[in-house]
């Protein structure tokens, strides 16, 4: 189980050729949780929130600071990835076109993809592009757990609020339950919270398969 003391980056890339095998000290494959969502959702500073390094993942006021799909090694456990962002960011037509083509191989053909962890702006209600990034992951088998970010910005009636919208809007675009989290950086105890989920998941897909072949 990971929990998130020790990260370092591995590699960026955007061309399938170009993803490397993410392998432990050991040699063995590593699960990979990858971080997705609108560009200005937030992924960076909850992924340097989440390893306790404000430096890890690239930070920045505007939209769309992360153009490479990166991969880090957490506490030689897990792979996180940082998807660039879609949506909103204010960059030339080719370059989304590319991001998008990069992250659709990388969903796609990711053998080692384990888990989509999809960030909500917790003010906002799910666009069109998040819910199909939940239809896609339901028709490829994928398992999405879904993150309120910028719960600070919302007083504790409104976060209630609007965590039972955005659940309600969830079950009724995407036809099924998602389990979701809210999250703020300026709050420590989400950060385990998070973690808690993300080893529940890997150990549940674990023990599904070990079942399945035993």
């Amino acid at each position: 189980m990971a929990k998130f003391q020790r990260a370092f980056f591995i590699t960026s890339a955007l061309e399938e050729k170009s993803f490397s095998k993410t392998l432990n000290s050991h040699g063995i494959p590593l699960p990979e949780v990858a971080i997705v969502g609108r560009s200005n959702v937030g992924k960076s500073s909850l992924i340097n929130h989440l390893v306790k390094n404000a430096s890890l993942a690239k930070t920045s006021a505007r939209p769309g600071k992360t153009q490479t799909i990166n991969f880090f090694n957490i506490d030689d456990e897990l792979c996180l990835v940082d998807l660039p962002g879609y949506g909103f960011a204010k960059v030339p037509k080719p370059l989304k076109e590319k991001w998008a083509q990069s992250i659709d191989t990388y969903l796609r053909t990711r053998p080692a993809l384990k888990l989509l962890i999809l960030l909500l702006d917790c003010r906002r209600i799910p666009s069109e592009e998040d819910i199909e990034l939940i239809l896609w992951a339901r028709a490829y088998d994928k398992p999405v757990t879904i993150v309120l970010t910028k719960t600070d910005k919302l007083s504790a009636k409104e976060r209630k609020t609007q965590k039972n919208l955005i659940a309600t809007k969830l079950q009724e675009y995407a036809g099924y339950d998602l389990p979701l989290l809210t999250y703020s950086i300026k709050n420590f105890q989400m950060r385990q919270v998070l973690i808690n989920a993300i080893n529940q998941s890997l150990t549940s897909l674990h023990s599904d398969s070990y079942d399945v072949t035993s």
